[in-house]
């Protein structure tokens, strides 16, 4: 048998109110959290989006505030409930609720956040209010000014409580509530239950009350999900495609990013779709303008990101896109959860490309515990297999390329990338994670093997780490560090790798014997494949000039380490 609200026991007031909203019977959530607060209970509520949490915290509220008075007799109007949600959008729609819920009474409310002026706000403040809903940083800015007092809250709500916790809010909250009195009572509400989140009701709430309403996190069963497999530069034009060959009377869009929403509206608009962005570089009078015509059916596409996918709240919004899919799973059920309200149905397609969001998708089936349809029937679709709940062996996807890797692309220099030109070490260390130029290097590969093979013989490795060999190759700077990056020969004047010595144009064998380019061409040749010697001797790969350091090298050997420009002649080219 199904309860109505007066078994509930909240005031016939309040029911004449809901009433003339279209409220007729309570959801599940209602019927297990209205009795708990009624009864002074703390609360710790979870349930899907759409189900009704905002009555399920506001209703027994606003009926105890009603038949209570206040605890401050004789003083101006104090703030009696405090309700503390993460984004504006939420803050206003559960102030426009509590509103309506507070017709038949005396409780006046009022709301403040940031991105507009604080002075009507704090006018409101002035004049009385008993129930504040708020965004923590406006209403932490307005306690430091001295226009809110919480000395004297009866109800500390913390709404959409994870979000916050998310979004950086968890010092500001605990300031906020050292502020409030600890007689009160508090209530969480959020549409997904973490670990992190049950950590921090232990610490402030007293023998809580938990509802749960089905899984901690789930999509409602009203939202018939779709996804679409199509590569990222397609996106545009199948939304196009879809929003023109379905009946779709709105729709709410969702990117990851605020850029690639004003993106998606330049493109619908191009193509004579009525559609309006809003995030966070939008002001605030920008968003509620954009929210408002969306409502009234001014604007077919409202394309958000997921500041707004917490309180958008349309009255039978049929489709709910996800151009980009989130990187967390929890927030796909947040943002479908704008379709499908109050037992309504509705529609939500999510669009996956060839890269990361085969992953996200994967996590979001998973969280589901169910695999979403997957619609091939549409003119951009991307052949893929099947993502499916759990990850392959070995990570999933294909290996990415080390962009460190010589051979191949590069910048048309050799095919050596620019970090590992500079650095003889740093291309040392890349070239270790291929076996094939590791045997190149110590075996001795197509170029330079003679070198190779006697620096091998020496003891020392091509590598440019090798340990030295038996003789003092330290002393006469011949053998033993031929190849090395490290440990530099004393007499940097003599043998046949000397930076100061006669043989100039021969093979330049500084990081090993990898001589890519061949001779090592000083001549005015920017050579990237070898030492990126550009000019006045900006010689980033190996020593770095450490001979004139140590005093290897005489100062007259550095007559183009001037101020001039790296296009000049070298000093080695004389």
């Amino acid at each position: 048998m199904s309860m109505s609200f007066k078994d509930l026991g909240l005031g016939d007031s309040i029911i004449d109110a809901i009433q003339q909203l279209g409220y007729e019977k309570p959801t599940p959530i209602q019927e297990q959290a209205i009795p708990s607060v009624i009864e002074g209970r703390d609360l710790l509520g979870s349930a899907q989006t759409g189900t009704g949490k905002t009555a399920a915290f506001t209703l027994p509220m606003i009926h105890i505030l009603g038949e209570r008075p206040s605890r401050s007799q004789g003083r101006s109007k104090p703030i009696r409930a405090l309700i503390i949600t993460p984004t504006r959008e939420l803050a206003s729609q559960i102030d426009e609720n509590v509103r309506n819920y507070c017709k038949n009474s005396n409780l006046r409310s009022t709301v403040v956040f940031g991105g507009i002026p604080q002075r009507r706000q704090v006018d409101a403040i002035r004049r009385g209010v008993d129930i504040l809903t708020a965004t923590p940083g406006r209403l932490l800015d307005l306690c430091n000014q001295g226009h809110i007092r919480l000395n004297d809250v009866e109800f500390l709500v913390l709404d959409e409580a994870d979000t916050m916790l998310d979004m950086g809010f968890i010092h500001d909250i605990k300031k906020i509530i050292k502020q409030c009195p600890e007689d009160r009572q508090t209530l969480f509400f959020s549409a997904t239950m973490p670990d992190n989140i049950q950590s921090l009701s232990s610490s402030i709430l007293t023998d809580p009350v938990r509802v749960q309403i089905d899984a901690v996190s789930s999509a409602a069963e009203t939202v018939e999900q779709k996804v679409f497999y199509v590569r990222q530069s397609d996106k545009k034009d199948l939304l196009v495609h879809i929003l023109d060959t379905e009946e779709i009377p709105n729709a709410l869009v969702f990117t990851r990013t605020k850029y690639g929403a004003d993106k998606v509206v330049r493109h619908l608009q191009n193509n004579n779709i009525p559609s309006e962005a809003i995030h966070g570089n939008k002001s605030q009078p920008a968003r509620e303008k954009a929210l408002n015509r969306f409502k009234k059916g001014r604007v077919r596409v409202l394309v958000a990101t997921d500041i707004a996918s917490r309180g958008i709240d349309v009255d039978e919004l049929s489709h709910v896109f996800n151009f980009e899919l989130p990187n967390q799973s929890e927030s796909y059920v947040h943002r479908i959860g704008r379709t499908g309200r109050a037992g309504r149905e509705g529609v939500a397609i999510s669009f996956c490309n060839e890269g990361e969001e085969r992953n996200h998708l994967r996590g979001i089936q998973k969280l589901l515990d169910r695999e979403i349809d997957l619609i091939t029937d549409q003119p951009y679709n991307m052949p893929m297999d099947p993502v499916g709940m759990i990850m392959p062996k070995g990570g999933g996807g294909k290996n990415k390329r080390d962009r460190n890797r010589g051979g191949g692309g590069g910048r048309g220099f050799g095919g050596r990338s620019r970090s590992s030109s500079r650095s003889s070490y740093g291309s040392s260390d890349n070239r270790d994670r291929s076996s094939r130029r590791f045997e190149r290097d110590n075996k001795g590969g197509d170029r330079n093997s003679s070198d190779n093979s006697r620096n091998a013989k020496n003891g020392s490795s091509s590598r440019g780490y090798g340990k030295p060999s038996g003789n003092d190759s330290r002393r006469n700077g011949r053998d033993g560090y031929k190849g090395s990056s490290f440990g530099p020969p004393s007499n940097r004047e003599g043998g046949n790798n000397s930076r100061g010595g006669d043989d100039r144009r021969g093979f330049d064998n500084r990081g090993g014997n990898d001589n890519r380019r061949g001779n090592d061409n000083r001549r005015g040749n920017d050579n990237r494949g070898g030492n990126d010697n550009r000019g006045g001797n900006d010689n980033r790969s190996g020593f770095k000039n450490e001979g004139y350091k140590k005093g290897g090298f005489k100062k007259s050997k550095f007559k183009g380490n001037s101020s001039k420009s790296k296009s000049g002649k070298s000093s080695f080219n004389k």
